[in-house]
């Protein structure tokens, strides 16, 4: 099986390769060539990973030979309980740069009680029709719950990590180590889905 991750962060397709189950080739974008801005003008996280999974997906009909089964994508955001869920799908742009997006998140819930929040990840899977003409569309998501500190705490991960504290730690990610996070985070629990729903569609197929 060989699958399309829309996407070249390094970071994301070696924790991706690690979950996949075995059998699964997975290609990153620079891989197969496709070199162009996907513009991200959907409003929830659903949304957007639909539309860059099927942005490759459509490129791939007309630029490429490549046989596939699929193309998959993610999108993340981080939703604040006090803040009605925002930032949410404006999460990497919400101020401007990760260092003021804390910031602002921190001045945000400034003498707040409710300090709740949950990173979510929604992942579009995109494969060649079978009996229809339309491609089969499948979403799955992960989340980890948890809340804002009341500072910034570590200097690994990135993003928000050094202010979000996950459910069971008392630590944020920005402190703790990559290993623990990356079993933990929200994107490993979406993608452990999608591995799940291959291995059942891989034995179907047998």
């Amino acid at each position: 099986m060989r699958l399309i991750f829309a996407s070249n962060n390094a970071h994301k397709l070696e924790e991706v390769r690690k979950i996949m189950p075995a059998g699964v080739e997975v290609l990153s974008l620079s891989e197969i060539g496709f070199l162009h801005e996907i513009e991200e003008t959907g409003t929830t996280l659903e949304e957007n990973s639909l539309i860059k999974a099927k942005a490759v997906y459509d490129w791939l009909l007309a630029n490429s030979r490549l046989v596939i089964d699929g193309v998959f994508a993610d999108d993340t955001g981080l939703e604040i309980a006090a803040l009605d869920g925002a930032p949410g799908v404006y999460s990497a742009r919400w101020a401007g740069s990760p260092e003021a997006n804390r910031q602002k998140a921190l001045a945000e819930l400034a003498g707040k009680s409710n300090r709740g929040a949950q990173f979510r990840t929604v992942i579009t899977l995109m494969s060649p029709p079978a009996a229809s003409r339309q491609p089969s569309v499948m979403q799955v998501e992960g989340a980890v719950h948890g809340r804002i500190a009341e500072e910034e705490y570590g200097e690994g991960g990135f993003g928000y990590d050094p202010v979000f504290i996950p459910e069971g730690y008392d630590k944020t990610f920005g402190e703790l180590p990559a290993e623990v996070k990356n079993k933990i985070s929200h994107r490993a629990r979406a993608l452990q889905k999608l591995a799940d729903a291959l291995n059942m569609h891989k034995s179907s197929t047998k």
